[in-house]
């Protein structure tokens, strides 16, 4: 059953080791198993990354298995997911392909309700490029992974007119911005110019909103060049602008260098990353998340598990719950 969903031998058996005995800790499962320590915790590291086991809310030193009807309607719903988005990829691409075809019968980028799409990197620049100066109040923007100094200095004109022309303009960064020397000079610069720049540990998505009338948002998130959504819709815009404000509101000004901490305790990215490290996610995605190379993500995970004197991940979930340093909720 469990090498359907791509689950090796061993490790649906250290699965059902723990399902068996529920109130176990991890020297009693290494007892029932058979496993060397380091083979243990490896397998437990895989099942976590399957958010098939977890760590007790109760007890942090417990291993608790997810029931197998929950754990097979997760697996199942990940695999759903995948599937989904690439039907999403095709369809977007049906689209783009209708777009094309209706090209000498309508105008590009037409409107589809209140949804415009801007394909390619020149009519993405058009489009954003008319809305910046359409714009009167108010430019609000998510603005994950560092940018390239060519992008920042092209940039550099029209945000400089929005800011003379008294636009309010507050953009978020990811945390890793602040090793980028030339984002924190553009963040600087755009900062004594009068805008506003915080930075987060994570964001959802790359968003620009102008007006609290349109936002823009890529077609896919791993390449934002090849397209974009324009979305318009009271309902809409509302939820996106209360998304923003509440990222806005727990993030830390770029120039403040304060890094929220216990004095031993993690830094504002570690804690996220071992948030997300618990949650199940890969070095790879937890580093496309925190807007830093893999090479960073496994620098940061092994000074973690240094840091908790810890030997696997799922060992260092369980010591970040034990010592507070993240919740163990679901």
């Amino acid at each position: 059953m469990f090498d359907v969903l791509g689950i090796k031998d061993e490790t649906a058996h250290i699965y059902r080791a723990v399902l068996n005995n529920p109130d176990g800790d991890f020297h009693e499962i290494l007892r029932t198993t058979g496993l060397s320590e380091q083979e243990l915790r490896n397998q437990l590291d895989i099942l976590s990354e399957l958010s098939l086991v977890r760590i007790s809310g109760e007890a942090p030193a417990r291993v608790r298995a997810v029931g197998p009807q929950t754990a097979l309607k997760w697996l199942l719903a990940r695999q759903e997911a995948r599937l989904a988005e690439e039907r999403k990829r095709t369809e977007d691409v049906r689209l783009a392909v209708e777009k094309l075809a209706a090209e000498f019968t309508e105008p590009p980028g037409g409107p589809v309700g209140e949804i415009e799409q801007a394909v390619g990197l020149d009519e993405i620049r058009d489009r954003i490029g008319l809305l910046c100066r359409e714009v009167t109040t108010e430019v609000m923007a998510f603005a994950p992974g560092a940018q390239t100094a060519e992008n920042m200095e092209a940039a550099r004109p029209q945000d400089l007119e929005l800011l003379d022309r008294g636009v309010r303009m507050r953009t978020m960064y990811l945390d890793s911005v602040r090793n980028h020397q030339p984002s924190v000079a553009y963040a600087t610069w755009l900062t004594g110019r009068g805008g506003q720049v915080r930075t987060v540990p994570t964001l959802p998505v790359r968003m620009l909103i102008v007006d609290r009338h349109t936002a823009v948002v890529p077609m896919d998130d791993q390449s934002t060049g090849d397209g974009v959504l324009l979305l318009r819709g009271k309902g809409v815009l509302a939820a996106m602008c209360e998304l923003f404000e509440s990222f806005w509101q727990r993030a830390t000004p770029l120039g403040d260098s304060r890094d929220p901490e216990a004095p031993h305790g993690p830094s504002r990215v570690e804690t996220e990353y071992l948030r997300l490290l618990y949650d199940g996610y890969t070095d790879e995605v937890i580093a496309r998340r925190l807007g830093v190379s893999p090479r960073t993500a496994r620098r940061m995970a092994a000074e973690l598990m240094e840091k908790l004197q810890a030997r696997s991940r799922f060992q260092a979930g369980a010591k970040a719950v034990q010592r507070g340093w993240i919740s163990a909720g679901p």
